[in-house]
């Protein structure tokens, strides 16, 4: 892909690629007020919206349609069909579905509308020409990111807002620095706010600053972020966690570039471009009504799905590579490690290959892997004592025998906490030597239910 066959063109608030890849599906409204309407998913880029909202790329103009309908995510040779819990559901060859897989030459019926899908035989589109393995200090060289850098190019060159969507420990605050560096704000303020880190109550005055006396404690007055990034880049991780009250005054910002600090009169002027990230579905919580559409629409100018490292081919050994350089530059990577590496799941994602790469050069390798625990200790820590495993292992199948057994739930939860509260106080005990003080200490609670839950694991 180049810069000259690849233009971006904006479809109402997000900026889509024209022309992707050489294969994926190509889906055609058959019948319907759009019938002839037809629009391409390939996989490993953005999913694709259909609904009558004008940010779906499909857009239909069918009254039994919902603003946003569904979701169509092409993955390998697949594509998946969500339905974004519309009003009249989502039929896949007639059978109602929520969540499913579609083949070639299927049909999904969606209110009166009829959409085709057949495979994409754009043969004449040129393969996707290699762009390195990292945008700035995001790293990776799958074919999903090789496909996503030359927009990442123009989208940091532009002043739209941007949203970056991807699960947790993806990468998503590496890629906003990154976008901030590309762009012609690079020399200016580069601010973060996480708004998960702060109670609502906070985040306006973090966000917005405050005057002095405007609250209890605000003894001094206060800028706020949009303030401190005010001719940079603000990028806001987690917006989807941000209060629902909020949002239309976050909205204002963004609309009419200027703001009140909480307690204030005066308006402030702010140039200030936005990044936000979020874990979690917005599409989905602007239909539940926990994100506001106009905010979404606003800041999704320019919008990003970063892919799960385990839809990222390659990518675990070059990160893996990279972090031990980093981390260990004197030492050779172990090919056992790598292999293994290569060949887990990585919930955590990118965080975690990091996370563990770091623990494993730390104690030179001491710290033992869950798998490479031995059987019927699943979990034992190393380091520590057999009587410590012992209560571990004693633990783990008493909670097998719950999880296998026939009692009623609120039965068995009485005893899963007992059993959890046995197992704590053993293990307390015997890593003081029977001290009851520096064990209450240790599980912070005091001496009295110490001894109190002590009896009762006795009697058990």
């Amino acid at each position: 892909m180049s810069g000259k066959d690849e233009p971006v063109t904006t479809s109402t608030q997000r900026y889509v690629p024209i022309r992707q890849l050489s294969s994926g599906f190509q889906l055609r409204v058959e019948c319907g007020p759009d019938a002839g309407a037809s629009i391409s998913v390939d996989p490993g880029l953005d999913a694709i919206l259909v609904g009558t909202s004008s940010v779906c790329q499909l857009r239909l103009t069918d009254p039994e349609v919902s603003r946003r309908h569904l979701r169509l995510e092409g993955e390998g040779t697949r594509l998946r069909v969500t339905d974004l819990n519309s009003t009249n559901g989502t039929r896949l060859e007639g059978v109602a579905v929520q969540d499913a897989w579609a083949e070639a030459g299927q049909c999904l019926t969606l209110g009166a509308t009829t959409i085709r899908v057949a495979v994409s035989q754009d043969a004449a589109a040129p393969a996707p020409a290699r762009h390195g393995d990292r945008f700035g200090g995001f790293l990776g060289g799958c074919p999903e990111l090789q496909r996503l850098y030359p927009l990442l190019g123009r989208l940091a060159e532009s002043d739209v807002s941007i949203v970056i969507e991807g699960e947790t420990g993806t990468g998503k605050e590496v890629l906003a620095e990154a976008l901030h560096e590309h762009s012609s704000r690079s020399n200016k303020p580069y601010v973060v706010l996480d708004c998960t880190t702060l109670p609502a109550n906070l985040i306006e005055a973090e966000l917005f600053g405050h005057e002095r006396g405007a609250f209890t404690g605000s003894v001094t007055q206060r800028r706020g972020v949009f303030e401190e990034a005010h001719g940079g880049t603000l990028f806001i991780d987690e917006i989807g966690d941000l209060d629902l009250s909020l949002q239309p005054k976050l909205l204002r910002v963004l609309e009419r570039g200027e703001l009140r600090r909480v307690g204030g009169n005066q308006l402030i002027h702010v140039d200030v471009r936005v990044i936000a990230a979020t874990r979690r579905d917005l599409d989905h919580a602007v239909e539940q009504g926990t994100f506001r559409d106009d905010l979404f629409h606003r800041l999704a100018i320019g919008r990003v799905s970063l892919p799960p490292l385990r839809k990222r081919p390659g990518d675990i050994a070059l990160l893996a590579r990279h972090f031990w350089r980093e981390l260990s530059p004197h030492k050779a990577l172990p090919a056992r490690l790598l292999e293994r590496w290569e060949s887990d799941s990585w919930p955590g994602n990118v965080r975690e290959l990091r996370n563990t790469i770091a623990r494993h050069v730390a104690t030179d390798g001491l710290a033992m892997e869950p798998d490479e625990a031995p059987s019927g200790l699943a979990a034992a820590d190393a380091t520590a004592s057999p009587e410590v495993n012992g209560v571990l292992e004693s633990a783990l199948a008493e909670l097998k025998g719950l999880l296998w057994s026939q009692e009623p739930i609120p039965v068995a939860r009485v005893k899963l906490l007992e059993n959890y509260q046995k197992a704590r106080v053993k293990r307390a005990l015997l890593e003081h030597d029977g001290a009851v003080d520096a064990a209450a200490q240790s599980l912070g609670i005091g001496k009295r239910y110490l001894h109190m839950l002590k009896s009762g694991a006795r009697k058990r």
